[in-house]
């Protein structure tokens, strides 16, 4: 299975990782929702938020191997 880095799109991760919109909520993230989240990289989405970027990442490959 695919795994989820700092250059997956975040509609991407949505798509690998179905609690994905869960984790995101759970670090501030509401990037799903945004149209931003088309064009928008994991790390650029941390850096606007300000989260761990590692932590997330993760968060986000649990259960994905």
């Amino acid at each position: 299975m695919a795994k989820i880095t700092e250059d997956t799109l975040i509609v991407d991760c949505l798509q690998l990782n179905p609690n994905a919109v869960e984790i995101l909520q759970g670090a501030g993230m509401h990037c799903f929702g945004c149209a931003m989240a088309h064009g928008e990289t994991i790390a650029e989405a941390v850096a606007v938020h300000g989260e761990d970027l590692e932590e997330l990442l993760k968060k986000l490959n649990e259960g994905l191997e």
